[in-house]
C-alpha cells in the first residue's frame, strides 16, 4: 500500500502465525490476535488501532478472561522480559510506592468481588487516579463492570498496536 509507514508495512507483509505472535503482547486473547491478523493489510496505523479496538470488543466473556489473565496485578512490577511486561511497566509507571499497598489491598477486593484482575489503561493516570477508580468500580454491578473491562482492554490494545508498529519501524 502506497504511504504505509515502514513498521506497518513489515507488520502487513508478517505471515499469519507470525502476525498473531505479535499481536498477542498487544491483547492476550487468541481469537484477538487471529481476528486482527485476518483483518491485514491495514491502510494506515488509526485502522489497525480500530481493528484492535473491535476486534476486543467482539470477545467473548471467556476470551477476555485469556487476555486479563496476562496483565500484572495494577502497582505490581511486571515480571519477565516480554515485551508485553515491559509495556506495562511503563504503563504503569505513574504509580508512586506509597500507593502500592493501597492498591495490593483494592486489587484483592477486586478479585474477591469479580473473580479476575482489575484492568484500567494505565497511560497517563497517577497511582492516586487508578486508585480512585478501582474504589469506583468495586461499587459497579457485574454488567457494566463487564462493559468497562472490555473498554479499558480495547483501549490498551489500541496503544499498544501503535507501539508495535512504532517498533518495527
Amino acid at each position: 500500500m502506497p504511504n504505509t509507514p515502514p513498521g506497518l508495512a513489515a507488520f502487513n507483509a508478517l505471515g499469519p502465525d507470525d502476525a498473531e505472535k505479535e499481536l498477542l503482547s498487544c491483547c492476550a486473547s487468541r481469537a484477538f490476535a487471529t481476528e486482527v491478523a485476518a483483518r491485514r493489510p491495514f491502510r494506515d496505523p488509526d485502522a489497525l488501532a480500530g481493528a484492535a479496538g473491535a476486534a476486543v470488543r467482539e470477545l467473548t466473556w471467556p476470551q477476555v478472561l485469556e487476555a486479563l489473565a496476562a496483565h500484572p496485578r495494577i502497582g505490581e512490577r511486571a515480571r519477565g522480559g516480554s515485551r508485553e511486561s515491559a509495556w506495562s511497566a511503563r504503563e504503569q509507571s505513574g504509580v508512586e510506592e506509597e500507593l502500592r499497598a493501597a492498591l495490593a489491598e483494592g486489587n484483592r477486593a477486586y478479585e474477591r468481588r469479580f473473580g479476575h484482575v482489575y484492568l484500567v489503561c494505565a497511560t497517563g493516570l497517577t497511582g492516586g487516579e487508578m486508585l480512585r477508580r478501582l474504589r469506583e468500580r468495586l461499587a459497579a454491578d457485574e454488567e457494566s463492570e463487564r462493559r468497562t473491562v472490555r473498554e479499558e482492554l480495547a483501549k490498551i490494545a489500541r496503544l499498544r498496536v501503535g507501539k508495535l508498529v512504532e517498533e518495527a519501524g
